[in-house]
């Protein structure tokens, strides 16, 4: 289950079901886009539904918006890291807070919505230009 307004407008803030796959994961599958379920590096009892924005090796820029004003800087994803945030830029805890995320704590692609019903269908790839 998805909760909260980090995957707004993508997912619902009471809360989408949806269905992962633990597959590409382990195969290395994953590429920027994906939504993946992950357990929180800043509190590992939570699992938390972010989108990647950026692979080990890439070079991503990184908007960060701390004390009001949008500052801009370019970071090199670690070799075993992915860089992870919620399609909500003002409402998400996720990589800009905590850095890169360790690839093993990825538990898998979400691929699939079955709730709610209006929102059924499958969970597809967002192609990101920058983060």
């Amino acid at each position: 289950q998805c909760i909260g307004p980090s995957m707004l407008p993508t997912f619902n803030i009471r809360g989408d079901i949806l269905v992962t796959e633990r597959l590409s994961v382990k195969l290395g599958k994953i590429r920027v886009g994906d939504v993946v379920m992950a357990r929180s590096p800043s509190d590992p009892r939570m699992v938390v539904c972010k989108r990647i924005l950026g692979l080990e090796g890439d070079t991503i820029t990184v908007a960060s918006d701390k004390g009001g004003s949008t500052k801009f800087y370019h970071l090199q994803i670690p070799k075993g890291h992915v860089w992870l945030q919620g399609d909500n830029f003002h409402k998400s805890r996720d990589s800009r807070e905590y850095g890169p995320v360790p690839s093993a704590l990825l538990q898998g692609r979400v691929f699939y919505r079955i709730w709610p019903p209006q929102g059924w269908g499958f969970v597809g790839r967002i192609p990101s230009q920058s983060v």
